[in-house]
């Protein structure tokens, strides 16, 4: 198990150390100068040069990505252009949204789905099986804003269960309610997890006929265990390595891709972060921003590998 735990450790170094120098170099070659920017077209190429050198552009590359690399250790992600802000702590104000966003999605999903896919395959080639799987195939089809619009219609301008966008704050101080941010979550997660559940329920479903064929499954059920018994007792969980992979991939999705429902309900998450520090080329925010997500990617593959090990006693013995 320790060896195991060592070389999943040294891939994920590895690997945010690779993303790391991708991430920079992607977005040094970029065309644009951030100082021009800021101060606009008609800026004197001498304030250009001087704001410029406040900001270190004026340096060579690979001293500016050791700067930026030894920021990261201590905690210093810089100050944003634009904000005029610690990039630390702006990213921390929208992960405060985009975090639980994602996180009450893959509930919803993984809810769904295994639930979705468990059924399926014990009702396999009848009724039950055929209407799950055309429900996740017309999930799978359905575009996420698309469905979020009509959320709104449904909800907010008819129903006026919901509100329509916005977010009121987690706290008091902020103005707001944990219980009416959650509301104002709902309809988000919802949007993200249609997509998502419909995915996880087809994966889910194949998985767990792959194992209903097993001998330790009709063993199970010739000492007198019911169909099930056997389907969440044994059949689920040696089914779960698939499920689990999926899962991983779509959490690491859902913190990534939060950008485009963030902007349909106007929530100050940090997709939204990341599409205005885009159009501001306000690189600073999106260097660390982009960087944050690979980080979260691989530390969530990582956390996957060591599920594995949780689930299936095998891995552990070959550490593999």
């Amino acid at each position: 198990m320790a060896l195991f735990l060592l070389k999943r450790l040294a891939t994920l170094l590895a690997t945010l150390l690779a993303a790391s120098i991708v991430v920079f170099l992607v977005l040094e070659i970029l065309p644009g100068n951030a100082a021009q920017v800021l101060l606009g077209p008609d800026a004197a190429p001498e304030a250009v040069a001087e704001l410029a050198r406040q900001l270190g552009l004026h340096l060579p590359p690979w001293q500016r990505y050791l700067h930026w690399i030894a920021g990261l250790l201590q905690g210093d992600m810089g100050t944003s252009h634009a904000y005029s802000t610690p990039v630390a702590e702006l990213i921390g104000e929208r992960l405060a949204l985009t975090v639980p966003l994602a996180l009450l999605a893959m509930l919803l999903a993984s809810v769904l789905a295994l639930a979705a896919g468990v059924y399926a395959a014990a009702r396999h080639n009848r009724l039950g099986d055929w209407g799950v799987m055309a429900l996740a195939q017309l999930g799978i089809a359905i575009p996420n804003f698309w469905f979020a619009i009509l959320l709104i219609l449904l909800f907010s301008v008819k129903l006026q269960w919901f509100s329509a966008g916005g977010f009121p704050g987690w706290s008091e101080a902020s103005g707001g309610h944990w219980l009416a941010a959650l509301k104002a979550l709902i309809l988000p997660a919802l949007a993200l997890a249609v997509v998502q559940g419909a995915i996880l329920a087809r994966i889910t479903r194949s998985a767990v006929l792959d194992v209903l064929r097993e001998d330790f499954v009709r063993t199970a059920r010739a000492k007198g265990l019911s169909q099930q018994a056997a389907l969440w007792g044994h059949v689920l969980r040696n089914a779960m390595i698939p499920v689990i992979t999926v899962m991983g991939l779509q959490f690491a999705n859902l913190l990534a891709g939060t950008i485009v429902v963030e902007n349909v309900f106007y929530l100050p998450g940090l997709g939204r972060l990341i599409f205005q520090s885009i159009a501001n080329r306000d690189l600073v925010v999106v260097r660390n921003c982009v960087m944050l997500l690979a980080a979260m990617v691989v530390l969530v593959n990582f956390i996957v590998d060591l599920l594995y090990a949780a689930i299936d006693p095998r891995v552990k013995v070959s550490g593999t």
